[in-house]
């Protein structure tokens, strides 16, 4: 979609209130009163096509997404109700175990879910996720897609999956409150010790958190070598008391100084360092995840359709690109790394230099059920 002068700065004034909203500086009222419902499904929703055959009138009443916290646009899901009457339900998940979890118990049965390259394996040949069928998402082009991310999504010859963006696991530091410089992984787990006793998050996600140990003493992000991981435990147990909080959803914390350092996901640290100039986003020199999510719809969806029209509509260039602006990823598109303005492309949080990427590996299917890692990760939890 090619934007005149006019729609550019209707999006740029959209995107301003949206921001200010996200900040906490006006409430939801004064957001949507500036902006309307109808503004909002203009600048996101305004040419996206349904899917398939599907309409308004056959795609029921709901659809359901999983994914994870800070990572959509709520302007995209209501732009959607505006198109087609379908009300989003979104329920974000910490780890990708506890969503997989979720959805293999039917605890909950969504239509569309988010899910990140070293799971996408494991659902598949335990059956969970349906086989997408290309000709019900028109707005999907295999050819703009960035190769390196899109493999993951493909097992066995069949797509399972379609890529959304991808990222890095880093660090979020308060440079205002931690004097000490903070390169590595190392760097990370002796300041949780020392200046930032009491104010460090980790995840409470075993691939990120028992990974990053095992980086920081030298050893493979996805190891899952027995002694390498009694190693790491050892790490963690000894930090453990210094922490602030092991949380997945730790943005709260850091913004409002309970925490000073973090494990942070990219587009986390992107939203972080805007509206908070303070808390600068680091990549660890010593290695770490690189990741990419992936659209999937899991085989027990109760509403397939409008799954699959809600994957169709979030796939528009038009919709992704306030979806990227808005959660800070970099996307896999070229079509939407387009439409993106230059402040956005050119912030080396959310593109990286090449360089700074090579160390770092994306974790491995392996990774996510083996005891070991999953062991570590349950007795630190509860030391």
């Amino acid at each position: 979609m090619s934007m005149n002068g006019s729609d550019r700065s209707a999006a740029d004034r959209f995107r301003d209130e949206f921001l200010r909203w996200k900040r906490g500086s006006v409430t939801r009222r004064h957001f949507l009163g500036v902006t309307g419902l109808g503004f909002a499904a203009a600048m996101l929703g305004g040419t996206s096509r349904l899917s398939g055959r599907a309409s308004a009138g056959d795609l029921g009443r709901r659809v359901s997404l999983a994914t994870w916290p800070n990572y959509h646009d709520p302007a995209s899901f209501e732009a959607f109700t505006a198109a087609t009457g379908v009300e989003v339900e979104v329920k974000a998940y910490g780890s990708n175990e506890d969503m997989y979890a979720a959805i293999r118990s039917g605890a909950y049965a969504c239509d569309l879910c988010v899910a990140t390259n070293y799971a996408i394996p494991n659902y598949v040949a335990r059956g969970l996720l349906e086989e997408i069928d290309i000709g019900r998402v028109r707005n999907f082009n295999p050819s703009s897609v960035d190769g390196r991310f899109a493999a993951a999504g493909t097992v066995a010859g069949r797509t399972y999956a379609l890529p959304k963006n991808w990222g890095a696991t880093g660090m979020a530091v308060n440079t205002g409150r931690v004097g000490n410089p903070v390169a590595r992984w190392k760097d990370f787990f002796e300041l949780a010790q020392t200046e930032a006793s009491g104010r460090t998050v980790v995840h409470d996600y075993q691939l990120t958190t028992v990974g990053t140990a095992l980086v920081a003493l030298g050893y493979p992000f996805s190891s899952v070598d027995p002694q390498e991981l009694a190693k790491a435990e050892e790490l963690l147990i000894r930090v453990k008391p210094h922490l602030y909080a092991i949380d997945s959803d730790y943005q709260a914390a850091m913004r409002s100084e309970d925490a000073w350092l973090s494990m942070c996901w990219s587009n986390d640290g992107a939203q972080l360092h805007r509206d908070l100039p303070e808390i600068e986003y680091v990549i660890g020199a010593d290695g770490g995840e690189l990741w990419c999510d992936f659209y999937a719809i899991p085989t027990g969806a109760p509403h397939k359709a409008a799954g699959y029209a809600l994957l169709d509509f979030l796939l528009d260039p038009a919709v992704a690109v306030r979806e990227h602006i808005a959660n800070g990823a970099p996307t896999t598109d070229s079509r939407v790394l387009a439409l993106l303005p230059e402040e956005v492309t050119s912030n080396r949080i959310i593109y990286p230099e090449a360089a700074a990427l090579k160390p770092l590996e994306f974790g491995a299917a392996v990774t996510m059920f083996d005891p070991g890692r999953n062991d570590v990760m349950e007795r630190f939890r509860s030391a």
